[in-house]
């Protein structure tokens, strides 16, 4: 079964991450390590959102109502403006999710990618309503509750910070540093997931 990561890869990976360039006025190279450093920032915080019953059953919640991964198939039409709606409302998620770290992402993005914040600010708000499509889908799959979603997220969020390109994980260090020891080294499990991250990050 799909993890989140290879929806987003079969999504956003490859070719298709033109499109997303061309929304947020880059090149497809640095919008491939921008990605590849928004990625592991947006999985890291939503499972930290679940780390307690009340943020994992409110998290199903948005997905239950929100989120059932039809996002996916309508891409072309999102990236384009053409959609409206809570499913679609990347400020509103990355508000729920990030709340004063945002800038700090923006930061850390940017400083990653080579991007301007002009341009990592528009890239989140893309990102985060893809990647809860990607885990709608994956719930109900899975049928995953609270407890299932804290799981996925924390595999995935693992996976995508190891797969990230050398100098993401420098650049938000102070962020995907999750046990606040001053290292990520512990939050990060050696070699797992980078041959099926390829696709998404251009490896």
């Amino acid at each position: 079964m799909n993890s989140i990561l290879d929806l987003l890869a079969d999504s956003i990976g490859g070719d298709n991450i033109g499109q997303l360039a061309g929304a947020i006025g880059a090149s497809p190279q640095q919008t491939q390590t921008a990605v590849s450093a928004a990625l592991p920032a947006i999985l890291t915080a939503m499972n930290r959102q679940t780390n307690s019953t009340e943020g994992a059953q409110a998290l199903a919640g948005a997905l239950d109502r929100d989120h059932d991964g039809s996002l996916l198939d309508h891409l072309g039409g999102f990236l384009g403006g053409q959609l409206t709606g809570k499913q679609v409302d990347g400020g509103g998620i990355l508000g729920h999710i990030l709340g004063g770290q945002r800038q700090q992402v923006e930061q850390g993005v940017a400083k990653a990618s080579g991007l301007d914040l002009a341009q990592v600010a528009k890239l989140l708000p893309l990102l985060a309503p893809i990647v809860m499509a990607a885990l709608g889908k994956r719930k109900r799959q899975a049928d995953l509750d609270g407890a299932g979603l804290s799981g996925i997220l924390g595999e995935d969020a693992t996976r995508a910070r190891q797969a990230a390109p050398s100098g993401v994980l420098g650049a938000l260090s102070g962020f995907l540093d999750k046990d606040g020891d001053g290292s990520i080294q512990d939050d990060v499990m050696q070699q797992a997931g980078k041959a099926v991250l390829g696709k998404l990050f251009g490896r």
